[in-house]
């Protein structure tokens, strides 16, 4: 099955890096400012980078420091790596790890136009990146653990490339209690963040059984429906056996309609939270 969500995730996402979508769409801001991020910030950056995919805004958690090397994990179109390298500055580094051809060239793009010097992207899957031992000294992602079905090898390859010292800082969906059977095994539910999300208790058991310190997981209390007030443009999450079409493109499928019949289906904010996850390498 481990192919198949691989393959899936892939195809969703890279649909979605072809759609356009971006904060000139209302809907895709909406989206960004109720998981964190403020007008000012998504001014700063390409609007491209954002694609209403968020479920938090790691970057305003990770007290990043001028100097720093920080890898985001699944960086799509560039919205953290971009908000990221500005923390660090020209002296520090951020790389975008994604696993989708079509996020990387998106994301390349952007920093392109942006003028970012101090970011890079590369193609490889979070349980298998091409960076040294101890060499990153913070790592962030958004809404993306949840989409990896090997949970404990990315953690495990999370905590290789730390530093003693380093730190995890990410936003991501947990449970709050068992989906129904006809979310829990569905593939759109899990390309949708819903289904491959696993407990806010087994994410922290988890990571302390990686060796990580310090692990807090904290209910950062948004609304998941945030998703569906987007519209047409905002409820964009890519869904398996659709085709690689996405919102706005008439000639394929559209997936906000299946991401509203989701949330229609069931109250997300009853059986899942968005949450901001901490942890220390030592």
């Amino acid at each position: 099955m481990t192919q198949d969500i691989t393959e899936a995730v892939k195809s969703g996402y890279g649909a979605v890096a072809r759609s356009g979508l971006s904060s000139e769409d209302e809907g895709i801001r909406k989206i960004a400012e109720s998981f964190g991020y403020t007008a000012e910030e998504l001014g700063s950056i390409p609007d491209e980078a954002n694609m209403g995919l968020s479920c938090g805004n790691p970057v305003a958690m990770a007290s990043l420091r001028t100097g720093e090397t920080v890898v985001d994990l699944g960086s799509g179109g560039g919205i953290d790596v971009f908000l990221a390298a500005k923390k660090v500055g020209p002296e520090g580094r951020v790389i975008g790890i994604d696993m989708t051809e079509d996020m990387i060239a998106l994301a390349r793009r952007n920093a392109q136009k942006a003028g970012v010097g101090n970011a890079e992207f590369h193609l490889a899957e979070i349980a298998d990146m091409p960076l040294a031992d101890n060499s990153v000294d913070c790592v962030i992602s958004n809404c993306v653990i949840n989409l990896v079905e090997d949970k404990d090898a990315a953690i495990r390859e999370i905590f290789r490339i730390l530093k003693p010292g380093g730190r995890l800082a990410i936003s991501d969906i947990a449970l709050r209690k068992d989906l129904p059977g006809t979310i829990r095994d569905s593939m759109a539910a899990w390309t949708s963040c819903v289904s491959g999300a696993i407990s806010i208790d087994e994410n922290r058991e988890k990571l302390v059984s990686a060796g990580f310190d310090a692990v807090e997981v904290v209910d950062a209390g948004s609304d998941l429906n945030a998703y569906k007030q987007g519209g047409v443009s905002g409820c964009c999450t890519p869904v398996a056996g659709e085709g690689s079409g996405c919102c706005g493109a008439p000639e394929e499928p559209v997936y906000h309609d299946r991401m509203s019949d989701l949330i229609d289906e069931i109250d997300f904010n009853e059986y899942a939270a968005s949450v901001k996850i901490f942890a220390l390498k030592r």
